[in-house]
């Protein structure tokens, strides 16, 4: 059985990874895709510090055993944040590409080999 702690571990180790895979892509939409995952990966930590266990009742009568709530009031407003961030990212992205004409990070466009012109 695989318990909830490795699971989670397991999640936020495959969002980081994707994300930072992503972010180093050449386009811009790929990177805002990775921005976005790594924003992910974040909530998610944060929401892991906030001791979670299986089988255990929400209300508990000893006062030892109750469960910090600000770690999930903290991912409740960094979900908004990341929202609205990926939101403006994207306006950003597509201005962007309105402007330069192309979706390249770096705004050069590799040229593939058979469509340059003849060096002398």
């Amino acid at each position: 059985m695989i318990s909830i702690e490795l699971l989670l571990a397991s999640a936020i180790g495959l969002l980081t990874a994707t994300g930072v895979y992503l972010i180093l892509r050449a386009r811009t939409f790929p990177v805002v895709l990775g921005l976005a995952m790594i924003g992910y990966a974040v909530n998610l930590f944060l929401f892991s510090m906030g001791r979670i266990q299986i089988h255990t009742p929400a209300v508990l009568t000893e006062a030892t055993k109750v469960v910090d709530p600000l770690p999930q009031a903290l991912v409740l407003t960094a979900i908004v944040i990341g929202f609205a961030t990926t939101a403006f990212i994207v306006q950003l992205a597509l201005r962007s590409r309105y402007e330069s004409g192309t979706d390249h990070v770096d705004s050069k466009e590799e040229i593939p080999v058979d469509l340059r012109e003849d060096e002398p």
